[in-house]
């Protein structure tokens, strides 16, 4: 019986709590509401387009000459005469330098006069050969005779080919004295003045070709490939130039090419040389100048380019979000190409046409409702 009375008890205590529920509902108390949606999230779009895709690769560089010599004397002697102006252009052959010829007009004149000594004394030993000759044949003399005759014979030519020798080595000296111009050029400025005395390895100055002139610079050993195609004539590469950025920052005016790369590269830098050509008319480019080159690259073909700052990078994988007619922007996942300036090129994973968010991305969330700003137009 207590049992039942305590079972009675707590239906009775349940059936008061419904009803205070009951009575507190009627009373007008209402459930929690829901969390309201996030408002849109503004946004500014792009417009994906086509367009070619033409980037620049930028190296240090060194103007150098293509040809270039150290001017040295090849004999002593003070200088008597200087025959241009420091940093002239000069012709090849044009007399730039004279060294004092006395000695070596001394000495040229002795060789001369001791070759026609030797000639003489060779002519005089020729008429006895040939006098002793016809005696040897009327048996009119020893025969011994005869041989010493055309032994004086041969010894009186060889003193006229030494002679002759001697004749020919002091008027090199002689020329050496007079210092012109290997080639053209333009001279620098003159390290020895009048009367200054000279020997040979003295340096007296530096020539160096200036038109057209070579600009060096180094590359990757992995880029050789590709330099190498730019060695070859093929039509496809004619949309790839090379530009020189003068040290003002301004673009040289003429075009060069690739002459060359270096027979080797170098195993410490992992880089090798290579050597472009320009024309120098105005006489712009000087040797020991460091400027830029830019290698212009141009596919030729149609790319998808779009702004960089729209590509989120997620876990190594890239997306962007593309904007459809529900105003919502969908993730889309993309395979990029060059990145050029502050753009880059969309292999796969968008199309042209479509609108991507290029401000207010990192707001963002994949299918996140989107207030629309005014579309930026592709860039040109």
């Amino acid at each position: 019986m207590e049992k039942t009375a305590n079972h009675m008890n707590r239906i009775i205590a349940q059936t008061g709590v419904l009803f205070a529920l009951l009575m507190a509902s009627s009373c007008g108390d209402k459930p929690p509401a829901m969390p309201a949606a996030p408002p849109p999230v503004p946004v500014s779009l792009y417009t994906a387009a086509t367009g070619n895709a033409t980037y620049f690769d930028s190296y240090p560089a060194t103007v150098t000459p293509l040809n270039q010599v150290d001017i040295r004397p090849q004999v002593s002697g003070n200088i008597i005469g200087i025959f241009f102006a420091d940093g002239q252009h000069v012709s090849r052959g044009q007399k730039l330098y004279q060294i004092d010829q006395q000695q070596y007009r001394g000495a040229y004149e002795q060789a001369e006069a001791n070759l026609n000594v030797a000639k003489a004394n060779l002519a005089k030993a020729q008429q006895d050969a040939d006098r002793y000759q016809e005696l040897a044949k009327q048996d009119a003399i020893a025969r011994q005779t005869l041989e010493h005759q055309l032994a004086d014979l041969e010894s009186a030519r060889r003193q006229v080919e030494a002679a002759a020798a001697n004749v020919s080595s002091v008027q090199t000296n002689l020329k050496y004295s007079v210092i012109t111009a290997p080639f053209e050029g333009t001279i620098g400025i003159s390290q020895v003045k009048i009367g200054t005395a000279v020997y040979p390895q003295t340096l007296l100055n530096t020539i160096s070709s200036d038109d057209p002139m070579a600009v060096d610079i180094s590359i990757d050993q992995a880029d050789i490939p590709l330099f190498t195609a730019y060695l070859q004539p093929k039509p496809a590469l004619k949309d790839s130039t090379f530009s020189l950025v003068m040290t003002d920052g301004s673009i040289y005016p003429y075009p060069g090419h690739l002459s060359l790369l270096d027979r080797a590269a170098d195993p410490q830098t992992g880089t090798i040389k290579a050597r472009l050509v320009f024309p120098n008319p105005k006489k712009l480019l000087r040797p020991g100048v460091t400027t830029n080159i830019r290698m212009r690259h141009n596919s030729g073909e149609a790319s998808l380019l779009i702004p960089y700052k729209a590509v989120v990078e997620q876990l190594g994988e890239y997306y962007v979000y593309v904007v459809g007619e529900n105003k919502r922007a969908t993730q889309h996942k993309i395979s990029l190409g060059t990145k050029i300036n502050d753009r880059i090129v969309v292999k796969t994973g968008l199309k042209p046409g479509e609108q991507i968010v290029v401000e207010g991305v990192q707001k963002l969330r994949d299918s996140a409702l989107v207030q629309v700003g005014p579309p930026k137009p592709p860039a040109k």
